[in-house]
């Protein structure tokens, strides 16, 4: 069937889009929450300070044992996705990773919190193989396939769009809401909420959203219809983690997985670490500087409030610029994905560039300017979150049938989750070694923002030099794979 003569989508088609958008939405607006609640939430739960041993080890903490779970049980999810069917799986992943991010607001302690995060981390790694599965068989035209998965994913960015709007939100109107406490006769156990209307707990709350639609469209939703066939008709072969390194696969998962790890690698090890270098730009000091000013007559629990607000509502504000940029990223994906046949030029667009966007953006800006450091995090974003949309594409393209929900967790999870979002660790850890103060000009005087903005640097050009070079042997997605 040709793209030309296609008919239009059904209202089973446009209900599996609609939810798989808004899970691919709310992935990264449950992922995206860390980076913006972090620093907020170590200090309150922990009483850690910025600049620490101890504040970098929980960040690296927070970041990638969820990814060592979420890359564990991701891999088992793919598993069962090929086994048990796309929707019964991306239905649980979904509902897992909202009720868990729920939870995570009410959290009384840093181990609470980062249980919870694990079971967000587990949820996103699941739903994103299955969705991209059922997606990619639900079309028999190439073209429309190709259309399909590169806008339902791009509501990635919406999503991270909406995150930074509710932590907005959620910094603006916190001291309004109702405090959260956790009930009585759980106090025992769990603990008190020190601060019940601490802004980084509703913006935890607000992961709740996407289990409602989920729960109301749920019984409309039909099985991956070319699965099910197969399935029935007993043809459907087991998954196998063996099959995906025989020789004719055996050069596609290597490949993949490392790409994919580079490239969370650049929005973990880089981007993701913004919020923690917007208190250092000189503008955002004076205007730190004058909240407080304003609030002088105040005790100085109120004072150091203050500050902070200004601290993430200016770190949200960047987060939406990035996001746009991310958005327009994934858009480009899908415009191009239909034009460039070569997977591997595709792919080049968004890397080549990306070498001179990242020292730019985290050597220069994040340290010197905060509008510029607006225009990188936009071009970062562009070009980071635009890879993303071009793996959710490739993929499916690459593993037959019996192999595509474990195939594609194996790159997502293993590479992207488990080994890519570690470079979140790595930059915290570079960010107070003293190797990296010896790098530095006037390292030793350096301050925390300044070290984390230069780890970033390092991390991001690096990782986007490894993609490029690897990209040489990737492979083109092979004719028989397309079912």
């Amino acid at each position: 069937m040709s793209s030309g003569t296609a008919p239009r989508l059904t209202t089973v088609q446009w209900l599996i889009c609609f939810i798989a958008s808004i899970g691919f939405a709310f992935d990264i607006y449950e992922l995206l929450m860390l980076p913006l609640i972090v620093r907020p939430a170590l200090m309150e739960l922990g009483g850690i300070a910025p600049g620490t041993d101890e504040f970098a080890m929980w960040i690296g903490r927070l970041f990638y044992l969820p990814a060592i779970a979420g890359g564990v049980f991701g891999l088992l999810g793919g598993y069962l996705t090929d086994r048990l069917g796309r929707r019964r799986v991306l239905t649980y992943s979904i509902l897992l990773y909202a009720v868990a991010a729920f939870v995570a607001g009410f959290s009384t302690s840093l181990w609470m919190l980062l249980i919870c995060r694990c079971c967000v981390f587990v949820g996103v790694c699941v739903e994103f193989v299955a969705a991209v599965a059922w997606l990619a068989e639900l079309f028999d035209d190439p073209v429309r396939r190709e259309k399909v998965l590169g806008y339902t994913q791009a509501f990635s960015s919406i999503g991270g769009l909406m995150i930074a709007v509710a932590n907005g939100l959620a910094v603006a109107y916190a001291l309004d809401l109702p405090s959260v406490q956790i009930p009585g006769f759980l106090q025992g156990l769990l603990g008190e909420v020190k601060d019940p209307n601490a802004a980084w707990r509703y913006t935890l709350m607000s992961g709740l959203i996407p289990a409602f639609p989920l729960l109301i469209i749920r019984p409309f939703l039909p099985e991956s219809p070319k699965w099910a066939e197969k399935k029935a008709a007993g043809t459907l072969r087991r998954p196998s983690f063996g099959e995906l390194f025989n020789p004719q696969l055996r050069r596609t998962t290597v490949v993949t997985t490392i790409m994919f790890a580079c490239s969370f690698g650049a929005a973990f090890g880089a981007i993701q670490q913004m919020p923690q270098m917007v208190p250092g730009l000189p503008e955002v000091q004076a205007s730190v500087k004058a909240a407080v000013e304003k609030v002088s007559d105040k005790p100085k629990p109120d004072q150091i409030k203050a500050a902070k607000l200004v601290e993430q509502g200016t770190a949200a504000n960047v987060t939406k610029v990035q996001e746009v940029g991310g958005l327009i990223g994934r858009v480009l994906l899908a415009i191009l994905a239909v034009k460039i046949v070569s997977r591997v030029k595709l792919l080049r667009v968004f890397l080549i560039p990306g070498l001179i966007v990242m020292p730019f953006t985290f050597f220069y800006a994040a340290v010197d300017s905060l509008s510029m450091l607006y225009v990188g995090m936009f071009l970062a974003g562009l070009l980071t979150v635009g890879q993303f949309s071009f793996w959710g594409n490739y993929l499916p393209r690459v593993y037959p049938m019996h192999l595509r929900g474990l195939g594609e967790s194996f790159a997502a999870n293993i590479g992207g989750r488990l080994i890519g979002t570690s470079f979140a660790w790595v930059t915290s850890s570079l960010a107070v070694s003293d190797f990296l103060a010896n790098l530095m000009p006037n390292g030793a005087e350096a301050s925390p923002a300044a070290k984390v903005a230069f780890a970033a640097a390092l991390i991001g050009t690096l990782v986007y030099a490894v993609n490029l070079v690897a990209s040489f042997w990737l492979p083109e997605p092979p004719p028989e794979f397309e079912d």
